[in-house]
């Protein structure tokens, strides 16, 4: 493996692969094969300087990004957050109301701008009081760049990182993370997985999410590794991609294992040289696990984290024996502990909230001071919103959100374990459970149910499947049959989203 990358800046990382490495590829492109090395990646990160420069976008002021994957897209956000500068990616699935909002929100200085996109970002920006520039880029251009002068580098506690909240339940709000908290998560994850400069990531989702953007772009900087970088995911191209690029690893959410599972079976020899499967930004469901591994021989490790500690704060060993099924694992490069309605901690297998603390826990939630003092304990934890336990082991298992707990008649019902109840039946392909309001009971308990495509099924027979499963108190009165389930960008069901 790679000697390990100093702590404390993305500048940091960037500068010892580029004095290390200099001619290790970095990146490339899964359309054209175009790449970059270390060297390049440092001459594109002080270029993009010069150019932010040039546009008056000083060390501090933030950058936005209305861009979808590409090597191009890559580069600069790489090189913003090099100089100094905060990066605002914005979710491209956002409302046209919400975008409006991350870029009036974020005080941004300057828009890069896919071409695609540009029409329908000025539109927005027109109703912003403060002057915006605008910097139209094709996402996949990677043109060699101008020599630039040197950069100075930013301190570790400079914000690096601006990113917005799905926004679920009112407005989104805006992450702060610092170049610290950046840098310690790449190194936690390169040293969570075992990874090394042997290591490729085919990076499909996109880097508008805390998991692309941390595990996928960042981590390779810390471990001296690359990342394959594909427009969008595809379930077609996917195996393809991996065999073409050789890959040695992937990283995706629970919908992409799910489409992967529903497709074809990989060309010859596209899995050989995969050492594993990384799963995170939302549960996955037992059955898609043990259903992906035996289909494709390739171990899925599971994680979990948030925006707010730069995604990953638990995984699950990479030795498939220390593996835990159905949990997101093992604290990560952070702290965890359990925690009840008094915000102290419980004894081992007690439920409760999950709370963190850690370098990569985030500094707060830009202009809300309100939710930044909300989402911390007087002691300095993280408060996830997550409701779980953890085992004498130091696993933990998450059974839902705070805000999505079901409660029937005083007793307290997990969503995610009337899902997976449904998962087991052969016609279901995704179920998500939710609250309804209940005149005797408070709330009452419904589940919308995608079925599996030439398959078919009615509520009766999924009532009687629940009752045999759940028992009569946590079968669902109510069954919904949809085409699919609203989901955020990383793929996570957006349960409240059921009831509109």
């Amino acid at each position: 493996m790679s000697t390990p990358a100093p702590p404390g800046t993305v500048f940091a990382l960037v500068e010892h692969q580029a004095a290390t490495r200099p001619d290790a590829v970095y990146a490339l492109g899964c359309e054209d094969g175009r790449s970059v090395d270390f060297a390049a990646l440092r001459a594109h990160c002080r270029a993009t300087c010069a150019l932010l420069e040039r546009a008056g976008v000083a060390a501090g002021d933030t950058v936005a990004f209305v861009m979808p994957n590409g090597l191009q897209t890559l580069l600069l956000l790489l090189g913003a957050m090099y100089g100094g500068r905060c990066v605002n990616p914005v979710n491209l699935l956002s409302q046209p109301e919400q975008m409006r909002y991350v870029l009036e929100h974020s005080d941004c200085k300057l828009v890069f701008v896919a071409p695609d996109w540009e029409a329908r970002v000025r539109a927005l920006l027109d109703g912003i009081a403060r002057p915006v520039a605008l910097q139209v880029v094709d996402p996949a251009a990677a043109e060699i760049p101008a020599a630039a002068d040197a950069v100075a580098p930013p301190a570790p506690e400079a914000t690096a990182l601006l990113m917005y909240t799905s926004g679920t339940t009112g407005r989104p709000k805006g992450v702060m993370l610092t170049q610290a908290n950046l840098a310690a998560n790449a190194q936690a994850i390169a040293t969570e997985h075992g990874l090394g400069p042997a290591d490729r990531v085919l990076g499909v989702l996109p880097l508008y999410h805390i998991n692309a953007f941390a595990v996928t772009m960042l981590a390779p900087l810390a471990h001296g590794g690359s990342v394959a970088i594909a427009p969008r995911f595809s379930a077609t191209a996917f195996w393809p991609q991996v065999q073409a690029q050789r890959c040695t690893w992937i990283n995706v959410v629970p919908t992409i294992i799910s489409f992967l599972l529903e497709g074809e079976a990989p060309p010859p020899g596209a899995t050989d040289g995969v050492r594993f499967c990384r799963s995170a930004s939302a549960a996955l469901p037992p059955e898609h696990l043990r259903g992906f591994e035996q289909k494709f021989g390739i171990g899925v490790i599971e994680t979990m984290g948030l925006t707010e500690t730069v995604a990953p704060a638990f995984s699950n060993p990479l030795a498939p024996a220390l593996r835990k099924l159905g949990a997101v694992g093992r604290a990560s490069g952070c702290e965890a502990r359990v925690i009840d309605a008094d915000l102290q901690p419980v004894p081992d297998g007690s439920s409760g909230e999950i709370a963190i603390r850690g370098p990569n826990v985030m500094r707060g939630y830009y202009k809300n001071p309100e939710a930044t003092a909300a989402a911390f304990t007087p002691d300095g934890w993280l408060r996830t919103g997550d409701l779980g336990h953890r085992e004498a082991d130091g696993f933990f298992f998450v059974t839902g959100r705070i805000k999505e707990l079901i409660i029937k008649g005083g007793e307290n019902i997990a969503p995610r374990e009337i899902d997976e109840a449904l998962l087991q039946h052969p016609a279901v392909l995704e179920a998500a459970a939710v609250g309804v309001p209940d005149k005797h009971y408070g709330q009452e308990i419904l589940a919308c149910v995608v079925l599996r495509e030439g398959m078919a099924c009615d509520e009766p027979a999924l009532r009687a499947f629940c009752l045999d499963r759940l028992g009569r108190y946590k079968t669902p009165a109510q069954f919904r049959f949809v085409a699919e389930l609203p989901r955020g960008p990383s793929g996570k069901v957006q349960r409240l989203k059921l009831l509109d």
